[in-house]
């Protein structure tokens, strides 16, 4: 939704300069929604100014004692860090560009600079190393890991997840991602090719996650978790909550998939699901625990994208344990 890239720009303005953080008022009435809009109607949005100063760190991240190196890109960090196969660390940022840095140095190997930025869509690793990863110029990019070179394009009908929804991939290779056009799409991870759409009621903001059996689980902002056939594309069932669903569903080993909406619950629900797909990267964030790491479960080093509006939104950094 573009409302929410707007409350993110009031957040950063209202926040910033102030010493002492600012004490939440006592209510007895919850904090509103921001206004539904749906993402047909709403303007495209832009990429962020990257040259507005940013004052002195209210902390110094430098000095934990786990702090191992931080990387500065153009703007915000929204996006979380994925992790290949050879340690190298994936992350978009606001200032328009996918990075790839060195894990151990964190020194920049390449940058890819897409049409706009690539929110928080955060990015997937197919088994080839391909990485694929969305922006808000409504494209979805599969792009070499080791060169920083662009493998295809796919165009969707309007900004990407609003930058938001991250890629999935399903164990024959097929990318599944949702848009701004209410739609989740199937696309060839080789060849960038539309395999099938499925339309939703809304925005899909949401990312999909695979099931060991094909079904592929995405939550739209029309109220509804969809079950969709991973192949043909058709859809098995639908389940209405109370409100929007902007979560990002999980599948656990026994088939339960949960998902939460914005009615304040969260939703369990059994399927033949057992588990997630056998497939490089079936859900956000790789795996269940969210370890980001194509092959094998985080073991040395844990990769944070860290915001803090007013000092340190632009920095990627690196935390490490022994």
């Amino acid at each position: 939704m573009k409302q929410f890239l707007l409350m993110i720009a009031v957040v950063a303005v209202v926040g910033c300069g102030k010493k002492d953080p600012v004490q939440p008022a006592e209510s007895n009435t919850e904090a509103p929604k921001p206004e539904k809009e749906t993402g047909k109607e709403a303007t495209q949005p832009t990429t962020l100014d990257t040259k507005a100063t940013k004052p002195e760190p209210k902390v110094d991240p430098t000095k934990h004692e786990r702090f191992f190196w931080e990387f500065e890109t153009g703007h915000w960090v929204l996006s979380s860090p994925a992790i290949g196969s050879d340690g190298t660390v994936y992350v978009g940022s606001y200032d328009g560009k996918l990075h790839a840095i060195n894990s151990k140095s964190g020194v920049k190997l390449w940058e890819f600079e897409t049409g706009g930025p690539p929110g928080s869509s955060s990015p997937a690793i197919g088994s080839d190393g391909t990485v694929y990863v969305g922006s808000v110029d409504d494209n979805l990019y599969a792009i070499n890991g080791k060169t920083g070179v662009k493998l295809w394009e796919f165009k969707t009908g309007f900004s990407l997840g609003l930058g938001s929804s991250s890629p999935a991939i399903g164990s024959d290779g097929t990318v599944y991602v949702g848009s701004g056009d209410y739609k989740l799409y199937a696309i060839n991870g080789k060849s960038g090719v539309k395999l099938w759409e499925f339309e939703t009621g809304g925005d899909v903001v949401s990312s999909p996650a695979i099931g060991s059996d094909g079904t592929v689980y995405v939550g739209s902002n029309d109220t509804k978790l969809y079950a969709i056939n991973g192949k043909s594309g058709v859809k098995l069932w639908e389940f209405e909550t109370g409100d929007e669903v902007w979560s990002s569903p999980a599948i656990g080993s026994d088939g339960t998939v949960y998902v939460g909406s914005y009615d304040n619950k969260l939703y369990a629900f059994k399927t033949d699901s057992k588990g997630l797909a056998k497939s490089p990267w079936p859900m956000r964030g790789q795996n269940p625990q969210h370890t980001g790491q194509v092959g094998r479960p985080a073991t040395s080093f844990v990769f944070c994208a860290w915001v803090d509006w007013c000092s340190l939104g632009r920095l990627l950094y690196c935390y490490g344990w022994t």
